[in-house]
């Protein structure tokens, strides 16, 4: 899989990709990353992405023409990936979501808008919009980051063990959370772990954590 990542910072992602699993999904040749700086399809000689919206209003808005020009620059290195824009406007991101990304397989390239929003028009060049949650953040690059994240430890061999993502929470069919999980000590500060889990009992221990999701 490879994912492009549209965006005017595009040094906020070099510690996040390359550490913990999304490092693991490179090195293992299953995932491909790539950051586009949005700034260098700017317009004129001070490389302008944004301007005031028409109508009036506080902010800026990012530019149809700088956006669209590097969405079409990265399918020409993934014809048939799938553009996704993170804005509070979008569906609902949730886990069924990031398995139906992960088990498409599609190259994915992930818009990062910035300032007070972007030209509306950049929709037409986007195949998705999904948001994270009801609330604002300065800009799409830690959606983005949430969105990689959750697609590429779904990919078979970055785990280590795909029994652990099919057992993570949000993934049945119920909706279940995950169950309270402990490691040593047993007591600690006279917090104690449940004595069923120390039993060696398998059958009442499952029963617990049924129990308690």
């Amino acid at each position: 899989m490879k994912v492009q990542i549209i965006t005017l910072f595009p040094e906020v992602f070099e510690e996040v990709l390359n550490n913990s699993m999304l490092w693991k999904a490179q090195d293992i040749g299953v995932v491909n990353f790539e950051v586009i700086n949005l700034r260098e399809f700017g317009i004129g000689p001070r490389n302008q992405v944004d301007d005031p919206p028409y109508g009036g209003g506080d902010g800026m808005l990012i530019m149809v023409k700088p956006m669209v020009e590097a969405i079409e620059f990265a399918k020409k290195k993934s014809k048939n990936a799938k553009v996704i824009l993170p804005t509070p406007r979008g569906k609902n991101y949730v886990q069924s979501e990031a398995k139906n990304l992960a088990s498409e397989n599609n190259d994915l390239i992930i818009v990062c808008p910035r300032y007070e929003g972007y030209d509306e028009r950049i929709t037409d060049w986007v195949d998705v919009q999904y948001s994270i949650g009801n609330y604002v953040l300065t800009g799409g690059e830690i959606p983005a980051m949430v969105i990689i994240d959750s697609v590429v430890r779904l990919i078979p061999g970055v785990l280590g063990g795909e029994e652990s993502a099919e057992k993570e929470s949000f993934q049945s069919d119920d909706k279940s959370i995950e169950h309270p999980q402990y490691t040593r000590p047993e007591e600690f500060r006279g917090k104690k772990v449940p004595e069923v889990l120390l039993s060696g009992h398998h059958a009442e221990i499952e029963k617990w954590r049924m129990k308690n999701q």
